[in-house]
Protein backbone atom coordinates (compact mmCIF):
# COMPACT_ATOMS: atom_id res chain seq x y z
CA UNK A 1 0.00 0.00 0.00
CA UNK A 2 1.48 3.43 -1.22
CA UNK A 3 1.63 5.99 1.78
CA UNK A 4 2.26 9.63 0.17
CA UNK A 5 2.06 12.24 2.96
CA UNK A 6 0.62 10.58 5.40
CA UNK A 7 -2.44 9.33 3.17
CA UNK A 8 -2.83 5.71 2.50
CA UNK A 9 -3.50 5.54 -1.25
CA UNK A 10 -6.22 3.41 -2.27
CA UNK A 11 -4.88 0.20 -4.01
CA UNK A 12 -7.12 -0.76 -7.18
CA UNK A 13 -7.52 2.71 -8.35
CA UNK A 14 -5.38 3.82 -11.28
CA UNK A 15 -2.62 6.41 -9.67
CA UNK A 16 -3.79 9.28 -11.10
CA UNK A 17 -6.91 8.84 -9.25
CA UNK A 18 -5.89 7.97 -6.09
CA UNK A 19 -3.64 10.77 -5.90
CA UNK A 20 -6.57 12.56 -5.50
CA UNK A 21 -7.51 11.22 -2.22
CA UNK A 22 -4.47 14.08 -0.87
CA UNK A 23 -6.64 17.47 0.11
CA UNK A 24 -5.45 19.80 -2.49
CA UNK A 25 -4.63 17.86 -5.50
CA UNK A 26 -7.29 17.10 -8.11
CA UNK A 27 -6.78 16.51 -11.48
CA UNK A 28 -4.69 18.99 -13.04
CA UNK A 29 -2.22 18.71 -10.11
CA UNK A 30 -2.18 15.00 -10.15
CA UNK A 31 -1.47 14.95 -14.07
CA UNK A 32 1.22 17.14 -13.24
CA UNK A 33 3.07 15.20 -10.74
CA UNK A 34 2.87 11.85 -12.29
CA UNK A 35 4.15 13.46 -15.65
CA UNK A 36 6.95 15.04 -13.75
CA UNK A 37 7.48 11.41 -11.48
CA UNK A 38 7.71 9.50 -15.08
CA UNK A 39 4.71 7.32 -14.02
CA UNK A 40 2.29 5.80 -16.26
CA UNK A 41 -1.67 7.08 -15.14
CA UNK A 42 -3.21 3.41 -15.97
CA UNK A 43 -0.68 2.11 -13.03
CA UNK A 44 -2.90 0.49 -10.30
CA UNK A 45 -1.62 2.40 -6.77
CA UNK A 46 -0.37 -1.42 -5.45
CA UNK A 47 1.54 -1.93 -8.55
CA UNK A 48 3.77 1.16 -7.59
CA UNK A 49 7.49 0.38 -6.77
CA UNK A 50 9.44 2.27 -4.07
CA UNK A 51 10.91 4.27 -6.58
CA UNK A 52 8.00 5.51 -7.79
CA UNK A 53 6.43 6.33 -4.85
CA UNK A 54 9.37 8.27 -3.58
CA UNK A 55 9.46 10.39 -6.71
CA UNK A 56 5.65 11.11 -6.40
CA UNK A 57 5.87 11.82 -2.82
CA UNK A 58 9.26 14.42 -3.70
CA UNK A 59 7.43 16.04 -5.95
CA UNK A 60 3.81 16.41 -3.63
CA UNK A 61 5.90 17.95 -1.16
CA UNK A 62 6.20 20.52 -3.28
CA UNK A 63 2.66 21.41 -3.22
CA UNK A 64 0.72 22.46 -0.07
CA UNK A 65 -1.79 19.73 0.89
CA UNK A 66 -3.30 18.03 3.66
CA UNK A 67 -2.65 19.41 7.22
CA UNK A 68 -0.79 22.70 5.78
CA UNK A 69 -3.73 23.60 3.27
CA UNK A 70 -6.21 22.65 5.89
CA UNK A 71 -4.69 25.11 8.58
CA UNK A 72 -4.05 27.56 5.57
CA UNK A 73 -7.58 27.70 4.77
CA UNK A 74 -8.83 28.04 8.24
CA UNK A 75 -6.74 30.89 8.96
CA UNK A 76 -7.45 32.88 6.14
CA UNK A 77 -11.07 32.47 7.36
CA UNK A 78 -10.59 33.37 10.76
CA UNK A 79 -8.54 36.57 9.50
CA UNK A 80 -11.64 37.30 7.51
CA UNK A 81 -14.00 37.05 10.36
CA UNK A 82 -11.47 39.20 12.63
CA UNK A 83 -11.22 42.18 10.56
CA UNK A 84 -15.15 42.29 10.11
CA UNK A 85 -15.11 41.68 6.41
CA UNK A 86 -18.46 40.62 4.38
CA UNK A 87 -17.20 37.09 3.59
CA UNK A 88 -16.01 37.19 7.54
CA UNK A 89 -19.59 37.82 8.59
CA UNK A 90 -21.10 35.24 5.98
CA UNK A 91 -18.71 32.83 7.74
CA UNK A 92 -19.90 33.73 11.00
CA UNK A 93 -23.59 33.17 10.26
CA UNK A 94 -23.40 30.30 8.71
CA UNK A 95 -24.40 31.37 5.17
CA UNK A 96 -23.43 30.98 1.51
CA UNK A 97 -20.33 33.47 1.29
CA UNK A 98 -19.45 33.88 -2.19
CA UNK A 99 -22.66 35.25 -3.56
CA UNK A 100 -25.14 32.59 -3.82
CA UNK A 101 -29.08 33.02 -3.43
CA UNK A 102 -30.93 32.20 -0.10
CA UNK A 103 -34.01 32.40 -0.77
CA UNK A 104 -35.13 29.28 -1.75
CA UNK A 105 -32.07 27.21 -1.48
CA UNK A 106 -28.72 27.34 0.48
CA UNK A 107 -30.11 24.61 2.82
CA UNK A 108 -26.40 22.44 3.35
CA UNK A 109 -25.62 25.97 4.30
CA UNK A 110 -28.48 26.94 6.57
CA UNK A 111 -29.42 24.22 7.79
CA UNK A 112 -32.57 22.05 8.64
CA UNK A 113 -35.96 24.18 7.96
CA UNK A 114 -36.99 25.97 10.40
CA UNK A 115 -41.17 26.11 9.96
CA UNK A 116 -42.45 30.01 11.33
CA UNK A 117 -45.92 30.71 11.66
CA UNK A 118 -48.39 33.33 12.72
CA UNK A 119 -50.43 32.40 16.03
CA UNK A 120 -54.64 31.91 15.12
CA UNK A 121 -56.71 34.36 17.14
CA UNK A 122 -58.60 31.87 19.56
CA UNK A 123 -54.76 30.58 20.81
CA UNK A 124 -53.51 34.53 20.85
CA UNK A 125 -56.70 35.09 23.34
CA UNK A 126 -55.84 32.13 25.63
CA UNK A 127 -52.11 33.72 26.01
CA UNK A 128 -53.27 36.63 26.59
CA UNK A 129 -52.00 38.56 23.81
CA UNK A 130 -54.24 41.32 22.30
CA UNK A 131 -56.63 40.67 18.64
Amino acid sequence: MARISGVDLPNNKRVDIALRYLYGVGPTNSKKILDNAKVEYSTRAKDLTEEEVTRIQRLVDTYMVEGDLRRNVIQNIRHKQAIGTYQGLRHKMGLPVRGQRTRHNARTRRGKRKTVGTVRKEIAAKQGGTK
